[in-house]
């Protein structure tokens, strides 16, 4: 039995949704497919299809193989790339989970530039705030913006994160200037519902003591572009990372609250998990974005204009 052969011809089949599909693509007959996809699920002891007479359907161990599967065979090409003719030229896919907001925001040119470095990574890319299960879901890396603690992960920093209290002209103009903690009690609060206590802002002193701070948001969304807008709306204070509202505080649509104090740190990391091998193009791509982001990020210079 061809272990690799035949793991080909299972990616090639669910990649084409039929035996028959998958046949043509790989200039093979039929039963020389299903053969191999016999071969394997005998060696794996499981099944990996659904089958009925119209349609072919992955079960969840053939879902997980496939994702497994899919990494390996672009592992292996790496490899064949590394000492053929093409001087380690980087190929394969990249799957990699990344934040809503900074991907949208920050991550687009960088992975554009990469792409123009290497034209061949093919990148799968999840735009989503959930903490994605790195090894079940298959993927290769995350983007993740946190105060890290999971030692089952490995981290490379890529930029610090800075979140500060903001409002709008109009919105002080109406309910005055907060320049005090307290003071916040009375104002509308625009809080992000993905963190806990949504109810408690936490920042420190000069003196580097931590200060909560309860307050009663009367607005809460899971997405940070919507809480700025509704910030520039008018409709209160936001506590919010200042990647998301270094444009709107430079041109003056957001004005910086409580700037004496400052909230627990946070970065952007690139993480991965210490049991996945660290493919050549994983690494490059890490090396890279750790490159790109270096030194001030430059949404944060809108902070340190005099």
């Amino acid at each position: 039995m061809d272990r690799y052969e035949n793991m080909n011809t299972f990616v090639r089949v669910v990649e084409t949704g039929s035996i028959s599909a998958a046949a043509d693509r790989m200039d093979v007959a039929k039963s020389v497919v299903s053969r191999r996809l016999k071969e394997l699920e005998t060696h794996l002891g499981v099944e990996l299809f659904h089958r009925t007479t119209r349609q072919m359907n992955l079960t969840d161990s053939g879902r997980g193989f496939y994702q497994q599967a899919v990494r390996i065979l672009a592992d292996v090409l790496e490899a064949e790339l590394a000492t053929s003719q093409s001087h380690g030229a980087l190929k394969g896919a990249l799957k990699v989970a990344v934040p809503l907001s900074f991907g949208l925001m920050h991550l687009g040119s960088a992975i554009n530039e990469f792409l123009q470095q290497h034209p061949d990574i093919e990148f799968d890319l999840d735009f989503n705030d959930r903490q994605v299960d790195l090894l079940a879901e298959g993927f290769d890396l995350a983007i993740r913006i946190a105060s890290l603690t999971d030692s089952s992960l490995i981290a490379r920093r890529l930029a610090p994160i800075q979140t500060i209290l903001c409002a709008s002209p109009d919105y002080l103009e109406r309910n005055g200037i907060p320049h005090e903690l307290e003071a916040l009690r009375q104002h509308r609060c625009l809080a992000y519902n993905l963190t806990n206590p949504i109810e408690q802002w936490q920042v420190y002193d000069a003196g580097g003591q931590l200060i909560k701070i309860s307050t009663r948001p009367y607005l809460k969304a899971g997405n940070g572009e919507f809480l700025r807008d509704a910030a520039i709306a008018g409709l209160g204070i936001v506590l919010i990372p200042t990647f998301i509202v270094y444009k709107e505080i430079e041109r003056g649509a957001l004005v910086p609250l409580l700037t004496d104090y400052h909230c627990p740190p946070l970065s952007a990391y690139a993480i991965y998990p210490q049991t996945r091998h660290l493919s050549q193009r994983v690494r490059a791509f890490v090396d890279f974005m750790v490159k790109r982001f270096e030194g001030l990020p430059y949404w944060d210079k809108c902070l340190n204009k005099s």
